[in-house]
């Protein structure tokens, strides 16, 4: 037996655990969006406007659950890659970046 306390109940997951997953797979999507994906299925990719707000879901993401903090972490580095590289083929390809 540990002395020390564990930061989550490791075998239970609770509403704001799954919420937070949810949350952290949806940055990541908008990211995916963000970075040119958008092209290819037709939706115009702003990684002006989507990538922050990508960054800024996981960021809340990762204050809401312990559990999924490491997941936000990656989602939150996706979306940072994803506005440097979103933006550069924006100018590349002459498209929207608002």
């Amino acid at each position: 037996m540990s002395s020390v306390p564990q930061p989550f109940d490791q075998g239970r997951q609770t509403i704001t655990d799954t919420i937070a997953g949810l949350m952290a797979a949806g940055s990541i999507l908008l990211s995916f969006i963000a970075i040119g994906f958008g092209l290819i299925i037709e939706v115009q990719p702003r990684p002006a406007v989507l990538a922050p707000v990508a960054a800024i879901v996981a960021f809340v993401a990762a204050r809401m659950s312990v559990r999924y903090q490491r997941l936000a972490m990656i989602a939150v580095f996706f979306a940072m890659l994803a506005w440097v590289v979103g933006m550069t083929l924006a100018v590349i390809t002459e498209n929207a970046i608002i």
